[in-house]
């Protein structure tokens, strides 16, 4: 009976680990007044080496694109769309096709348009991580971000 609740707990002990390991990417929020109308909300994601995320800009038959979702709230509007930096492009066998990519770090920027002197904006962000061995399922956070 011991050596069967050892042999359990070592397994989910090692299902736990694995869980963990397989969390590449972390992201981060801030805001910044441009001034008392208008603001940018930053959504950084920091990319564990050998892994990737993607461009908002993915074509059809790839790997899902990390996408926004902003909640519509009265202090804000959004001013334009998600900016993002150039990507990176390279042929992936995965998908047989070139894709459009981040490795270390990106940061994401939303204009916005204060209706309020204090705004506090939320939103879903969805993003895939791959590496060169594999791709994790899609994944959706919540964020919320102060703006002051």
């Amino acid at each position: 009976m011991k050596n069967v609740l050892m042999a359990v707990f070592s397994v989910l002990f090692a299902i736990g680990a694995q869980a963990q390991i397989l969390n590449p990417v972390k992201w981060s929020y801030a805001a910044k007044k441009v001034n008392d109308k208008e603001a940018v909300v930053f959504l950084k994601a920091t990319i564990q080496p050998g892994w990737n995320i993607y461009s908002q800009h993915v074509e059809e038959g790839g790997p899902i694109p990390t996408s926004f979702k902003f909640t519509a709230a009265k202090t804000f509007s959004l001013i334009g769309n998600v900016i993002e930096p150039n990507p990176l492009s390279k042929f992936e066998k995965t998908f047989g096709m070139n894709v459009t990519y981040f490795h270390n770090s990106v940061v994401f920027q939303q204009k916005i348009k204060l209706n309020a002197k204090e705004a506090v904006v939320k939103g879903t962000l969805e993003y895939m991580a791959c590496n060169d061995k594999q791709c994790l399922p899609p994944k959706e956070i919540d964020f919320s971000i102060a703006v002051k």
